[in-house]
């Protein structure tokens, strides 16, 4: 589900469901998850890299089997996603991500924890969260677009074009590539200064976002909002 490249300092993991839009499933997660906890920890990366193979760079949440889960299971997912944002977030080394096409929901908030953030053209990013109830990711955008920007985002369920996302903040760059060269200052350094300009605010994202997805009915709620979005585009 993850195909990896290692050059010199620099590992590339990209998502490979594109049959899926690389939506996030628990496996996917769990693979993510444990390569980029092995990346940060390796003193010989210096970036690391997310890509998404295929028309999408992560579609959000995947839902397939949204019949069969129960609120715990959704839970429990929603859980390892925020850890997942959250070791991006603090990460010690330099964090590039690359979407195209859809970047949506948790696939969102993904491009959004990373420090080097390049749209491609044609790329749209939602965070639907809020419409069923999830406190996913908001203190992040907030610091990335400022508090109204995200306010309104994510209340009224916009969405915005590369160019939008690039004016907003939210993206630091249009196209597909950029220069993964060494970093200017030695390794050690480096680390520490992301270190020193990160406020640790983990255990309240993950408080803010375990209240919201513990209230009783998620997996109700998400199948309304589904229903709901399926309507409109068919419209």
């Amino acid at each position: 589900m993850i195909l990896a490249t290692r050059e010199v300092g620099v590992l590339t993991l990209t998502l490979n469901r594109p049959e899926l839009g690389n939506a996030l499933g628990p496996a996917l997660v769990e693979d993510l998850l444990h390569q980029c906890s092995q990346s940060v920890a390796d003193p010989d990366i210096h970036t690391l890299v997310l890509r998404g193979e295929g028309k999408h760079f992560c579609t959000g949440l995947d839902l397939s089997d949204l019949s069969t889960a129960n609120d715990g299971d959704l839970l429990q997912r929603l859980v390892r996603i925020e850890t997942l944002l959250s070791l991006l977030w603090h990460a010690p080394i330099r964090t590039v991500a690359v979407a195209q096409g859809r970047t949506w929901g948790a696939g969102a908030d993904l491009f959004a924890v990373c420090e080097q953030r390049l749209a491609a053209p044609g790329t749209t990013f939602r965070f639907p969260g809020a419409q069923f109830g999830i406190v996913l990711g908001t203190r992040r955008l907030t610091e990335r677009i400022g508090t109204d920007a995200a306010r309104r985002l994510l209340l009224e369920g916009g969405e915005l074009d590369a160019q939008q996302a690039h004016l907003a903040g939210l993206a630091t760059g249009i196209g597909d590539t950029t220069d993964l060269a060494d970093i200017a200052v030695e390794a050690a350094t480096a680390r520490a200064i992301r270190t020193a300009t990160r406020t640790d605010l983990r255990d309240a994202d993950l408080a803010a976002l375990v209240r919201s997805a513990a209230a009783p009915g998620l997996q109700a709620r998400i199948a309304r909002y589904r229903e709901a979005l399926l309507a409109r585009r068919a419209t």
